[in-house]
């Protein structure tokens, strides 16, 4: 479908300017739509304020007969347009300079009337697509900004606050079809919308876009924003970017965010309805008028391009609305009668429309015909995720794929990062996703080379490596024993940990001007958002045992966390400054500013792991999906402060207070934002049944029991209420608002149910052994290493690894462990 243009008179005027003009070699077209001039009669048709499309064509070869097919289709869209095509074929009694010479004929030269405005390669414009898209984008430099980073954003965002609303789109490349939709959409709304766009991956990662290997599109809603600090709101069209979906989405963005009516929910119509998106009314009396539009308004911007939202005013209506009904859902469907339901969070009216909304999917090939209806039905969230993602094409050329012949000679030829995965297993694949992406954020800036084995495929490199589970990264440097990554198995935290790398722990401090730089942050301020937290050993030159210990335990947290050491002569400078008894630790928190000490009661390795590594958990941290597990380790209750934003001051300040009072030291007090974390909507409802009113403070007994206590909510959360509240629990004196269930966590269907399979295995003594599992008892050591690291990883991966094959017992507890986990 084309778009008709739609523009005022001086953005006609600036459109119909234009000459394109190709020099090629000769070929008689079959085709009778692609107009053939000479060179003479061609000029004497150019005017100013017309377009025209000019392909300048020499004689005595066919071997461009594939571009002039694609330009004869190129002819009616652009004629759409306003800009006319002809052929023209040079002869020697009217040679044009455009004409040119064999091997300069294949050009393109873009022109208004009489006037050069671009040239271009012709292997630029492979395809009718490429040639609209590039005509298009050249005429409409204007309307187009195209930009290549964060700043350039900002800058156009900022620039148009309170003035115009942005379209902003990333494709994959210049004229792709992706590009040619966006170029049509721009020609017909220019002038009404400032358009964006940007072929770079890290940009669009940069405002927090997924699938980056797709095409995107946001509607920028720039235009309604009065205060300059204030970031544009932004919303995705979730639809692949063609003319029409980019049409359809346009007049959703347009048409009213809210809207009042007091008519029969039947007889309405909108927009939204006309383009086959269902109405959802938010029915509201006087009473409650002020709270029920802003309930309205919420629901609108989130379902925004999804549905249209309108508050419907039961005191004015003429037909009865069911007393108990506070939501009516209308379907786009003729003939489907309404739904009047009554749902009593934001949270459930978005569940409800997201699960019923009616989507007509264009069918993918003929090989999805062919596959099982229930292959999306898989025994783990991590395989249906790999399942649903089995045509996403990794650019797999940016890490070397190693076998048993290149390994030894690739990881001792330069610092190299290993994956070891199996091409199997759900879990690897997933992972062999966010190692790629690694891969594409290092793009150019790394001397780390990234590689991988596919374990299935050289089994021999991966046993001789020690490999006993999927996936696996290793640091091999030259010289130095392999690192074994233990993080979580995401982007950001392998990132981390191959940054963090590339300095040495712990560093060597000389002095105590670079001792403060250290602390502040200024001398390794490139790293502190990969370690917001920097560690700081003070110790005496005497101090030999315990600055040794110091500097193992460095290198056993090196890629988690920055740490230094200083034993100068005049150490005790700082160590007065802090208020530090040596041997002693300093924690700089860099986003807090704040450094705190720590005595080195013990200077054992193990110790000093420990202190610091409980030291980065923080007293009051913020509860996250992926720092939940570390959290869990710690085996305490969790003391959480669910907020709908940032927390009170005063709240806080309490907790703190109790927490260095040592009041807190049986509990894990954190808190949990629900505009951060919208898991924790669930979480409150699971124990709540309805979303209680917020703030509240809940002890979340997980290890032991289940139970779930409530700060009562009519009591201020005060130092004096908090310690008279936790006192009553101790003694028993509070009832559970609920207990969560000790139910396990089985796998949907008995088939998938591998740990039993693996149980029933092991009572057969006469089974062969697979060979992978001979290890000697050195090897044994290693795998304790990995099992103690492994419980870092994010959940739900830790449950679904394949750890340790013969182990049917590591899998009945980890499967133990992970129960209650899962219940939070």
């Amino acid at each position: 479908m084309q778009l008709q243009p739609v523009m005022s008179p001086s953005f006609n005027v600036f459109r119909v300017g234009i000459s394109f003009v190709v020099t090629c070699i000769f070929y008689k077209s079959t085709v009778d739509s692609l107009p053939e001039l000479s060179p003479q009669k061609y000029f004497s048709t150019l005017q100013p304020g017309k377009a025209s499309l000019a392909y300048f064509c020499q004689a005595d070869s066919p071997s461009t007969s594939v571009f002039l097919e694609e330009l004869n289709k190129a002819v009616r869209p652009l004629q759409d347009y306003g800009i006319s095509v002809a052929k023209v074929n040079c002869v020697k009694e009217e040679m044009s300079r455009y004409c040119g010479k064999e091997k300069d004929s294949m050009k393109a030269y873009l022109f208004r009337g009489n006037i050069l405005l671009r040239e271009f390669p012709a292997d630029t414009l492979f395809d009718v697509n490429a040639i609209v898209a590039h005509v298009l984008f050249a005429l409409l430099f204007n309307e187009v900004k195209y930009i290549t980073t964060l700043e350039d954003l900002q800058n156009i965002e900022n620039a148009l606050k309170g003035k115009e609303n942005i379209v902003f789109s990333y494709v994959r490349a210049i004229g792709i079809p992706e590009h040619r939709a966006v170029m049509e959409a721009a020609f017909v709304y220019g002038t009404i919308y400032q358009f964006v766009l940007t072929t770079e991956i890290a940009l669009l990662e940069s405002i927090g876009s997924e699938d980056i290997e797709y095409a995107h599109l946001y509607f920028f809603h720039c235009k309604l924003v009065l205060d300059l600090t204030q970031q544009c709101r932004r919303t995705l069209m979730e639809q692949p970017l063609t003319t029409l979906n980019i049409h359809l989405f346009i007049k959703i963005m347009k048409a009213p965010l809210l809207t009042e009516v007091a008519e029969d929910p039947q007889q309405v119509s909108t927009v939204h309805l006309q383009l086959g998106l269902p109405l959802v009314f938010i029915v509201s009396q006087q009473a409650t008028y002020e709270a029920d539009r802003r309930t309205a308004e919420w629901v609108a911007w989130r379902l925004l391009g999804k549905a249209g939202v309108l508050l419907l005013l039961r005191d004015s209506l003429e037909v009865n609305i069911p007393q108990h009904a506070n939501v009516v859902f209308k379907r786009a469907e003729k003939g489907v009668p309404l739904e009047f339901l009554v749902l009593h969070d934001v949270e459930s009216i978005i569940s409800h429309v997201e699960n019923n909304m009616h989507i007509e999917e264009i069918q993918e090939d003929e090989d999805d015909d062919m596959e099982d209806p229930d292959m999306d039905v898989e025994d783990d969230e991590v395989a249906e995720t790999v399942y649903r993602d089995r045509k996403r094409q990794l650019p797999l050329e940016l890490t070397v794929e190693l076998t048993e012949e290149t390994f030894n000679v690739t990881v001792m030829a330069s610092d190299s990062l290993v994956l070891f995965y199996a091409g199997w297993q759900a879990v690897s694949m997933a992972f062999l996703q966010s190692y790629i992406d690694v891969a594409i954020k290092l793009k150019g800036t790394s001397t780390m080379l990234l590689t991988r084995v596919n374990c299935a495929d050289w089994s021999g490199v991966c046993t001789k490596q020690n490999v006993t589970e999927f996936p696996v990264v290793k640091m091999y440097k030259e010289g130095k024993n392999p690192v074994s990554y233990a993080g979580m198995l995401g982007t950001e935290d392998l990132l981390k940990f191959i940054q963090l790398n590339r300095i040495s722990c712990p560093v060597i401090i000389t002095s105590v001007q670079e001792a403060e730089e250290y602390l502040s942050g200024e001398l390794y301020k490139h790293m502190i958002s990969y370690s917001r937290v920097s560690v700081l050993g003070l110790f005496s030159p005497t101090m030999t045992t315990a600055k040794e210990d110091f500097t193992e335990a460095g290198k056993h947290l090196k890629g988690y966390v920055i740490t230094g050491i200083y034993s100068e002569e005049d150490v005790l400078i700082l160590s007065n400054k802090y208020a530090a008894t040596l041997p002693a630790l300093l924690l700089a928190r860099h986003e807090e500013g704040k450094i705190e000490s720590i005595l080195l009661a013990s200077t054992h390795v193990q110790d000093i792991v420990q202190i610091i590594t409980n030291a980065l958990l923080g007293t009051f941290p913020e509860i996250t999906v992926e720092n939940l597990p570390t959290y869990l380790r710690l085996q305490k209750p969790l003391l959480i402060l669910f907020s709908d934003g940032g927390i009170n001051p005063q709240y806080e300040k309490a907790i703190l207070t109790l927490a260095k009072l040592k009041y807190l030291d049986k509990f894990t007090p954190c808190w949990l934002n629900l505009k951060n974390t919208p898991v924790g909507r669930g979480i409150l409802q699971a124990y709540f049944d309805l979303v209680p009113p917020l703030p509240l403070l809940v002890l979340v007994n997980l290890h032991s029991g289940g139970q779930v206590f409530a700060f009562p909510s009519d009591q201020a959360i005060t130092e004096l209420n908090l310690v008279s509240w936790l006192k009553k629990l101790e003694a028993g004196l509070e009832n559970p608002i609920t207990i969560l269930p000790a139910q396990e966590w089985k796998p949907p269907l008995p088939a998938y149910d591998f740990l039993s399979m693996m149980d029933a295995a092991s009572q057969h003594p006469t089974r062969k052994v697979p060979e992978c599992m001979k290890a000697t008892d050195v090897q044994e050591n290693d795998k304790e290493q990995h099992e103690d690291k492994s419980a870092t990883r994010k959940q739900p991966t830790e449950a679904l690894r394949i750890k340790h094959w013969n182990r049917s017992n590591w899998f009945k507890e980890a499967e133990k462990s992970f129960r209650r986990d899962k219940e939070l």
